[in-house]
């Protein structure tokens, strides 16, 4: 197929497009390089620089006959979105739309959305696709808008879809063309912010919260790694492209969760560094846990994770951060 990846600069969408590109497919990213990085896009995929804002540019690239968009590009940090929301929702809803439209109006036959966990009700047992929507944060309304958006586009222009709700994207792709890891400017992901200060980038690590509801007062979390979520996505444009599915959503995780103390523990243990620690207030918009139930997806296009331990999650992104200790940017 030949697939526009949105966003294919940034964390999830540079490692999902150069599996697409192992897969055999034609890759085309799109990315304005906001929060992306230039050096993180496949060497063989064609690089435009642009926004998904941006209708007059979109129709210009758009007619040269694309199959399908793989839509990753969007502001992440629930955090953020509770503090800038007019821009939460201009960036992930108001562009998004501009994008699909765009798609719809040349001929794209199928949309893979990036969409997350944060559009649920937090619970105690594993989340279904089915378990109640209620976002605690802007940022998981601005996806959750996405979502409905593409039920109306389904049904008054054919364009078909898959959304994968993600849980916790995390460790280091070692595969491909070249490694990859999480570099965010500023970087507030657990994982990448406790391997800092492991690097002697940062002082310490400040856990939100350890009040929650939850084994030991922390957030609870499933960390799913990024090659796992890369051939989600592969799995589903095939299931669209054979009429397996023509409107779906999955969920994707690893079904267990760990809690923010538990992931530091298991840093300092596979580091080998202290990682000192302060407890801190709570986080506007955090859910107390989070874990997915990935039986669906499973089932239906027989996807398994292939990295599930915590881990293999950490040692993959220690492996890249240790080695790219200044990020795309050495």
């Amino acid at each position: 197929m030949r697939i526009l990846v949105s966003g294919g600069a940034g964390y999830i969408g540079s490692t999902t497009a150069a599996h697409l590109i192992s897969a055999g497919h034609d890759v085309t990213v799109f990315d304005n390089l906001s929060r992306g990085h230039r050096k993180a896009v496949p060497e063989s995929a064609l690089f435009i620089e642009g926004d998904i804002g941006d209708r007059a540019l979109l129709d210009q690239v758009l007619p040269d006959g694309y199959d399908a968009l793989v839509h990753f590009a969007a502001l992440i940090e629930a955090g953020e979105s509770m503090l800038v929301p007019a821009t939460y929702f201009a960036n992930n809803s108001c562009a998004s739309i501009t994008l699909i439209d765009a798609a719809a109006a040349h001929g794209i036959r199928y949309v893979v959305f990036s969409s997350t966990a944060a559009v649920y009700a937090s619970k105690d047992t594993p989340l279904r696709e089915t378990d109640p929507i209620q976002p605690a944060n802007v940022y998981g309304q601005s996806k959750r808008m996405i979502e409905e958006v593409l039920g109306w586009y389904r049904q008054l222009s054919g364009l078909n879809y898959c959304i994968l709700r993600y849980f916790n994207a995390s460790g280091g792709s070692l595969s491909y063309d070249r490694l990859r890891g999480e570099d965010h400017t500023p970087e507030t992901h657990l994982i990448p912010v406790m391997l800092q200060v492991a690097l002697g980038q940062r002082e310490h690590i400040a856990i939100y919260g350890d009040d929650y509801p939850t084994r030991d007062g922390t957030n609870i979390r499933d960390y799913i790694h990024i090659e796992d979520l890369a051939r989600a996505h592969e799995l589903a444009l095939q299931a669209l492209e054979d009429e397996t599915i023509d409107q779906a959503v999955y969920n994707l995780g690893n079904g267990r969760g760990y809690s923010n103390k538990e992931v530091l523990d298991t840093v300092r243990r596979l580091t080998g560094n202290a990682i000192p620690a302060i407890m801190s207030p709570r986080r506007a918009g955090d859910a107390a846990e989070l874990i997915a139930s990935s039986e669906k997806i499973r089932q239906e296009l027989g996807w398994e994770p292939l990295s599930p331990e915590l881990e293999t999650i950490i040692d993959t992104a220690w492996k890249w951060h240790s080695a790219n200790p200044a990020g795309y940017d050495d």
